[in-house]
């Protein structure tokens, strides 16, 4: 986890592999798309990767994708009459899916990962290690990071201090806005250290230490 400092304090710059989901629902390019419906729906996610029978990244699939196609309009909606046959139906998720994906790696800066998803207009990104994926970055698993109440984040960084120096020193903490301050001035090294421990509780934005 890299720091960069400012007026404020230090921030916390994280990356995607400190951030991303590990446990990976994929489905593969000939299932049948009803198969990644209730995949998606049944593990509350919002995209998925599409695997071939080797395991490589061929494209994703999002729930805007499995919608296409899979209702008709219903004639009770207009006085107008439409004559004819729909367009065939999508039966397999090769017919729907996103082929061109935007990928990150677990080294990638969140701020770079976040800037794609606004881009891209995305709500998810595979995290690739090589041709292999190791991840999803989605917006909930920043936001979950954000949403970590305040005393929950200062339970962890009194845990993370005491564990690291269970007979002292000591530091007062308080946490507001995922922003951590640390009270008290031990040895240089010391300090660092502590800092460190800080900014490695999930949900700590920015860790000021005073005096």
């Amino acid at each position: 986890m890299a720091v960069e400092d400012t007026m404020e304090g230090r921030v916390m710059v994280m990356l995607v592999r400190e951030v991303m989901t590990t446990d990976v629902v994929t489905v593969g390019p000939g299932d049948p798309v009803r198969r990644a419906v209730r995949v998606l729906y049944g593990h509350d996610v919002t995209a998925a990767p599409v695997l071939d029978g080797e395991g490589r990244l061929v494209g994703v699939i999002s729930e805007m994708d499995l919608l296409r196609g899979e209702f008709e309009r219903d004639p009770r909606s207009s006085a107008r009459i439409v004559l004819g046959h729909s367009a065939p139906v999508p039966y397999t998720v090769a017919d729907v899916m996103t082929s061109e994906v935007t990928t990150v790696t677990e080294t990638t800066d969140v701020t770079a990962a976040i800037d794609l998803m606004i881009c891209k207009r995305v709500k998810s990104l595979p995290v690739t290690r090589g041709d292999r994926v190791v991840g999803m970055l989605s917006r909930r698993d920043l936001l979950a990071l954000l949403a970590r109440p305040d005393e929950d984040i200062r339970a962890d960084v009194l845990t993370a201090l005491d564990e690291q120096y269970p007979t002292g020193p000591s530091w007062e903490v308080t946490v507001r806005d995922g922003m951590v301050e640390l009270r008290g001035r031990h040895a240089a090294s010391v300090d660092d250290i502590a800092d460190l421990l800080a900014r490695t509780v999930p949900g700590v934005v920015r860790v000021r230490h005073l005096g």
